[in-house]
């Protein structure tokens, strides 16, 4: 996998412009906030995207993959102010469950998610290699 970050679109910060991969495709379904018995939890945005991406790596590693593996993935956000202002925190769970690298990614604003309680929800794309 190759993350390609040219110096003519500025250097990015929380995502890579672009990446090739060569291997199996993995698409990962959205994840919210939900629990094992299928309740959102977590009482705000920073809680709710550590549970989200945090079943959305589960999802992964039952496919056989890891972080590394993470080519793109969207964050679709309710409240973009509230997820702004808690980007540092936000950032710092990524780092925990990720680490330092970051996929393509895109982050948008949305009026509501399946499920009225979810402030967020993670959905992307993982290659692994053959």
């Amino acid at each position: 996998m190759e993350r390609i970050n040219p110096p003519e679109l500025g250097k990015p910060s929380g995502f890579s412009h672009a990446v090739t991969a060569e291997g199996r495709l993995v698409f990962l379904a959205g994840q919210t906030a939900l629990d094992a018995d299928g309740r959102i939890v977590g009482d705000g945005v920073v809680a709710q995207f550590e549970q989200a991406l945090g079943n959305l790596l589960t999802a992964l590693r039952a496919a056989g993959g890891g972080p590394a593996d993470l080519c793109s993935l969207t964050v679709y956000i309710v409240d973009m102010d509230d997820y702004k202002a808690r980007a540092r925190e936000i950032g710092r769970v990524w780092k925990r469950l990720v680490g330092a690298d970051y996929p393509a990614m895109a982050g948008i604003g949305v009026s509501r998610l399946w499920d009225v309680e979810a402030l967020v929800e993670v959905q992307g794309y993982a290659v692994l290699s053959r």
